[in-house]
């Protein structure tokens, strides 16, 4: 089964300022641990061993932390980014740190809070061949919904109410043969997904806990979260 993971770490979160002055985003703390530390548990749960963290901005704090991962009961790597690759770029350039023989791998964006089934989301990426699974959130309205009828007549209202849209949640599982596939330097959405054979590009739908945290608002909102979700 899949024993690696990358881990895009190199987050500025400007929205987040002045929490990433000193640090970069996955390193931001929800109720006394940061954000990555919530995703790396949940990666050793579902057997992975070796951790790669593509970084660049404010990476010492994210080396310091992290050290030799020992401290997750991991093997952490640090794929250094001089100038920043995109996404693309630095999921191929971390591709290159892993073990030698390797043949899938999850991948992270490291700034959002998850409780996931990641044994189902490789389970399924290994059973079906595929070169790229997703893993896919319900759309959450940001804002209530007004319901009123042919008379204009309001008839109630639903507070941020689940749409029927699901949206990419920032992780996935890429088969080797995605490598090639991937810019130096640019955008995985935009340069290799469109590339993919349909019949082996597939969806994973999850209903489980899922978080962006891309605003102070959201900071405030998740750290009320996660002591039910995660500790609950």
């Amino acid at each position: 089964m899949v024993k690696a993971a990358i881990i895009l770490a190199g987050g500025k979160g400007e929205r987040l300022r002045p929490y990433t002055n000193d640090r970069p985003k996955p390193m931001v703390e929800i109720n006394g641990k940061p954000i990555l530390a919530y995703q790396l548990e949940q990666l050793k749960k579902a057997g992975i061993t070796e951790v790669v963290f593509a970084c660049s901005y404010r990476r010492e704090a994210l080396q310091k932390h992290l050290s030799s991962g020992n401290k997750y009961g991991i093997k952490a790597f640090f794929s250094v980014e001089e100038t920043p690759l995109g996404r693309g770029g630095g999921i191929k350039k971390a591709m290159k740190m892993l073990f030698p023989g390797w043949d899938n791998v999850v991948i992270t964006n490291g700034d959002n809070l998850w409780k996931l089934d990641i044994q189902g989301l490789i389970k399924k990426h290994v059973d079906k061949k595929a070169m790229a699974t997703i893993v896919v959130v319900p759309l959450k309205s940001p804002y209530g919904i007004v319901e009123f009828n042919g008379a204009d007549e309001v008839l109630g209202f639903k507070e941020k109410p689940v749409l029927p849209h699901w949206v990419n949640a920032g992780i996935y599982c890429f088969s080797k043969e995605v490598e090639p596939l991937l810019p130096d330097e640019g955008d995985h959405e935009i340069e290799t997904f469109p590339k993919l054979p349909t019949k082996r590009f597939l969806v994973f739908k999850s209903t489980d806990y899922w978080r962006g945290v891309d605003t102070v608002k959201d900071l405030t909102e998740a750290e009320k979260e996660v002591a039910e979700i995660f500790n609950g």
